[in-house]
């Protein structure tokens, strides 16, 4: 069984959210800034192909360093969806208030978690 911080698991995530970017892509359209260029789907659809491949370079023990510590500058990146998720839902009920402002600090494990399987995988090297 994978341990908590195993690279397959945090390849397996990413792999999961670049599946819902494509099967669900608007619901993922409607948290896009809008000062972005280009069409939220076509943002929506570019990070589910970033989550797609970092989840393949992760599970991969040649490409795992880079990619895990790709995978955390993502994460950081994606940081600012999160935030308009936040603020689009103050208006909405509390409970989902609670659920997109408790989204927010769950970005700092994921960050930790990506950058501590890229140093796992430079010392296996």
């Amino acid at each position: 069984m994978p341990r908590p911080s195993s690279p397959l698991l945090l390849a397996g995530l990413l792999a999961g959210a670049a599946v819902a970017h494509a099967a669900v892509p608007r619901q993922f359209d409607a948290i896009v800034p809008r000062s972005l260029p280009g069409t939220p789907r076509q943002w929506t659809y570019a990070s589910g192909a970033a989550e797609l491949a970092l989840a393949a370079g992760i599970a991969h023990p040649r490409t795992r360093k880079a990619a895990a510590l790709a995978a955390a500058a993502f994460f950081v990146g994606v940081f600012p969806a999160n935030v308009k998720m936040a603020a689009d839902a103050r208006h909405r009920s509390p409970a989902l208030r609670a659920v997109t402002l408790g989204r927010l600090p769950l970005q700092v494990p994921l960050v930790l978690w990506a950058r501590k399987v890229s140093r796992e995988a430079a010392g296996q090297a």
